[in-house]
């Protein structure tokens, strides 16, 4: 048996692309790093790239949103789930922003140490966006300060006297820690570390300026999320902190000195994020705010290189449109290996050429599935299998089929069900649009009555409805094909994607299991529903497929497309 220690193989063409989008100090469009789940997007950046990233002159910030997820995070010795985020206990939103803006200050205080950032700089910035007189009063009279301000006071006269009385406040062994005075203070004048400590000081005022106006619009937000409507202004108000600090990155970039990056992953999270405080809006309204602002900061006047990993299928095509138009982030789709490159890696070193063979067949080159039966083969587990003379090396893989079914797809489809079981009392409560129930669609019809069994049964066939058209069409649907879009208004499709088992690709534009080991147990799920209908609910299914059936052959994946 091969005992050899899994390593990180290189990607260079992916590298080279992502290493030159990286190099700009400034950019016009922030990039998105997407593909299915277990392709290894997460292992390339952290174990090929953020280290060379943070050489030299060059600074770079990971954010990694499902770092608080205890169950499914490798820094709590889990591992990151093959199904949606969605699925998960998910963060709050406050400890999402609260990640977010840690490091974008810990990368602001670089920026002041390396002589970038300056005071006059953070107040310009602040008050080209913001009206900052009114709080900068006010926090002078937090400070007790006994002289009366004049109305005739310019701002730039109020962010003096406010930087001056808060540092004052501050403890000042705080602010030489943040600056590391300890080491450096023997070579810095006076008049240097005064201009350093100065630039602190500033950052925390302006950190101070936009909470207190974010206080005043509390109750707006509080009454924004009761009624659950949408103001861009007050969205954007929570994300003015995290993109002050980005457009003061910006422009503090200089090349061959300071080149600052910014890397988040697991973006969608913050989608979902849950809000445990009325003063914020709700996460998908403060991830749409970050993004667009992120978008508009580099159109006009270039950003920092922003890098958002994802696995969420809505970001390789609808994110796009959403946002604006198809090329408004730069696209970068991985799929892992392919066949040949995951054999000529894995063959004699992890497996031998008769093993290979099997696993090509029934999992694919996916490089998490390769890992885990790799693993799988060096437990105890293989040992006492392969003792017994009867066992051979496709019951271990038969094994972690059985898991994947058990752990991942058997969940997933539940989750599927209650999806499709809340259309169809959306749908009969009238807030599913006309369009989705045009005529001729197999979904059109949900039942009537509110029994849940009835809603559930419906759910069900209606599942397998369209799992049986995937198998049809080989499980390969091109959903872009004559621009017709009608697999998108498939409340099935949408649910599997949602709950993370079909992946939406980008180019070519399919619709996919995320692996051959998840489309095996996607076809076994549909053979083990079919073999536990009852007879009553056999004969519906069998109305279904042949009177109202859903047929997507036309749509079938290409010769040529077949990426796994």
């Amino acid at each position: 048996m091969v005992n050899k220690a899994w390593k990180i193989i290189p990607r260079p063409l992916l590298e080279t692309i992502l290493n030159n989008h990286a190099q700009h100090h400034r950019v016009p469009q922030p990039l998105i790093l997407h593909g299915p789940r277990g392709v290894g997007k997460t292992t390339l950046i952290l174990d090929r790239i953020l280290g060379e990233w943070n050489k030299g002159p060059h600074l770079t910030g990971y954010v990694d949103f499902a770092q608080s997820i205890k169950d499914h995070h490798p820094n709590f010795d889990g591992s990151f789930p093959w199904y949606s985020w969605s699925s998960c206990e998910l963060p709050s939103l406050s400890s999402c922003q609260t990640q977010l803006e840690n490091c974008l200050e810990s990368m602001a205080h670089k920026g002041i140490k390396l002589g970038t950032i300056s005071s006059h700089q953070i107040f310009t910035t602040l008050n080209k966006w913001h009206g900052i007189n009114t709080a900068l009063r006010r926090i002078l009279n937090q400070n007790a300060s006994k002289i009366a301000i004049s109305n005739k006071v310019s701002s730039s006269g109020l962010w003096d006297r406010a930087v001056f009385a808060l540092s004052a406040r501050f403890n000042a062994s705080e602010i030489d820690g943040v600056l590391d005075f300890e080491e450096k203070g023997k070579s810095l004048s006076i008049d240097e570390a005064s201009y350093f400590k100065e630039a602190i000081v500033a950052l925390r005022l302006a950190k101070e300026v936009i909470k207190m106006q974010q206080k005043w619009r509390a109750n707006a937000i509080a009454d924004l999320n009761r009624s659950g409507r949408f103001s861009r202004s007050l969205a954007n108000s929570c994300t003015d902190w995290p993109c002050l600090l980005l457009e003061l990155l910006s422009q503090a970039a200089e090349i061959g000195h300071f080149q600052p990056k910014l890397v988040i992953n697991n973006v969608e999270i913050l989608c979902n994020a849950m809000l445990t405080d009325d003063s914020k809006v709700c996460g998908s309204m403060y991830h749409d705010s970050l993004i667009w602002r992120i978008i508009a900061l580099g159109a006009n006047e270039r950003c920092l290189p922003v890098i958002l990993v994802t696995s969420d299928s809505y970001y390789s095509y609808q994110a796009f449109m959403d946002f604006g138009f198809p090329d408004i982030f730069v696209s970068r789709e991985t799929f892992g290996w392919t066949p040949q490159e995951a054999k000529m890696h894995m063959v004699t070193d992890y497996f031998t050429h008769a093993e290979w063979m099997v696993i090509d067949d029934v999992l694919g080159p996916n490089p998490r599935h390769l890992f885990e039966v790799y693993v799988l083969k060096q437990s105890n587990y293989y040992q006492k299998l392969m003792d017994d003379e009867a066992s051979t090396f496709e019951d271990i893989v038969d094994a972690y089929l059985a898991y994947l079914q058990v752990t991942v797809v058997n969940p997933s489809m539940e989750k599927a069900l209650s999806i499709l079981q809340k259309f169809a009392i959306d749908a009969r409560s009238g807030k599913i649009l006309e369009h989705r129930l045009h005529f001729g669609a197999p979904w059109r019809h949900p039942p009537s009555s509110k029994d849940p069994t009835k809603c559930k049964e419906w759910a069900k066939i209606q599942l397998m409805d369209f799992v049986q058209s995937l198998v049809n069409a080989e499980f390969g649907v091109n959903y872009l094909a004559d621009c017709s879009l009608e697999i998108l208004d498939d409340p099935a499709a949408v649910a599997l994607v949602e709950v993370g088992l079909l992946y939406a690709q980008r180019d070519p534009s399919f619709f996919r299991p995320i692996s051959k080991g998840i489309q095996r147990c996607l076809a076994r799920w549909l053979v083990q529903e079919r073999m536990q209908l009852s007879y009553q609910n056999l004969l519906q299914y069998l109305w279904q497929r042949i009177m109202r059936g859903r047929s997507y052959r036309h749509l079938m994946l290409q010769v040529g497309y077949d990426k796994y």
